[in-house]
């Protein structure tokens, strides 16, 4: 566990410290993105083309209206609802929006990081033609590391004797297809693993489009993401000594990013859909935005083995019997 302490908070002080890491991290992440909190949908129409098709594989949760007859999805993320958002509410370029996203995810596969339940801060701001560049991303992802160092810096003057830093100074930048390079031989998810095992903190840039090896680092939807422009924040957790993605983010779609990604995601029929129309006519505004999980920053930070520790779901039996052998307290 190399000396990593283990955490010695009981549930109830776990949930007090729960609520200081999410105050703290939300409050410095609008500071510095210049984000301002807004209200949120929990559900969309499937006809809005609002939802998430996350990696184009996902069985959206949905049911019926019965009185109106209409089906209703919840939503799977935000991702284009913050950017139809940041033109209703009539936001300036430099000006932004974060919201708690509260997701069900049913086709997910659970373990000790994955739940079918999923919260997120989803975020999104207004940016400038010029800055769909990779030194902006560059910036933000800078930025925002600074508020996980920072909150890191936080939760550890409230909790001398229990947590210990864990992240370097600096995050690593990397492109996938410069990880692809390093370790040709590996998986995905191997060279995850050994990059960010050596770095500490990596964001891994560039996720979506075929390597050279004539696979993708990871599938990503076509319609929110520009794939040159995106990326994932990654750290190594010493407690559970694994990767932890904590943060999916980029600069959105243009109209030639979105076309040209529709079309080699043989998703063109999404060109029909309100959302989709009103990109391709360029009625919205040049945007960046990202989620970021509330449950593994917890997770992380108060040195937890299970995000059932910080979060409550519902776990298979097996899970449940494993976590008890394993004095691991699920909420």
């Amino acid at each position: 566990m190399g000396g990593i302490k283990m955490t010695e908070l009981n549930p109830r002080k776990t949930q007090i410290a729960i609520k200081q890491i999410k105050d703290y991290f939300e409050t410095k992440l609008a500071e510095k993105l210049n984000l301002i909190r807004v209200s949120a949908p929990l559900f969309v129409t499937p006809n809005s083309g609002l939802n998430d098709n996350l990696t184009g594989v996902e069985k959206a949760v949905s049911f019926e209206m019965r009185k109106y007859n209409e089906m209703i999805e919840i939503v799977q993320s935000l991702a284009k609802w913050k950017r139809m958002a940041l033109k209703w509410y009539e936001f300036n370029i430099d000006e932004g929006l974060y919201a708690d996203m509260n997701a069900i995810r049913p086709d997910e596969v659970l373990d000790n990081i994955h739940s079918i339940y999923v919260d997120q801060w989803d975020w999104e701001k207004i940016i400038k033609r010029s800055d769909r560049t990779m030194e902006y991303l560059v910036h933000t992802v800078e930025n925002i590391y600074n508020v996980f160092r920072e909150t890191e810096d936080y939760i550890s003057e409230l909790y001398p004797d229990i947590f210990t830093k864990k992240l370097p100074k600096d995050i690593k930048f990397i492109t996938s297809q410069e990880l692809e390079d390093l370790y040709p031989n590996e998986t995905p998810d191997e060279r995850e693993y050994l990059i960010v095992k050596k770095y500490k903190a990596v964001f891994i840039s560039k996720i979506g489009g075929t390597l050279k090896s004539g696979i993708s680092h990871g599938t990503r939807s076509p319609d929110y993401d520009d794939w040159n422009l995106n990326g994932d924040i990654i750290f190594w957790n010493p407690i559970t000594e694994e990767a932890l993605e904590l943060s999916s983010m980029g600069i959105r779609v243009d109209k030639e990013a979105l076309e040209k990604q529709l079309k080699l995601s043989g998703a063109e029929e999404r060109k029909t859909l309100d959302y989709h129309k009103k990109l391709l006519n360029e009625e919205l505004p040049y945007t960046i935005g990202g989620g970021i999980g509330q449950s593994r920053i917890c997770m992380f930070f108060l040195e937890k083995k299970h995000i059932g520790e910080v979060q409550a779901s519902v776990w298979t039996d097996q899970i449940l019997k494993e976590c008890k052998e394993n004095n691991i307290f699920l909420l």
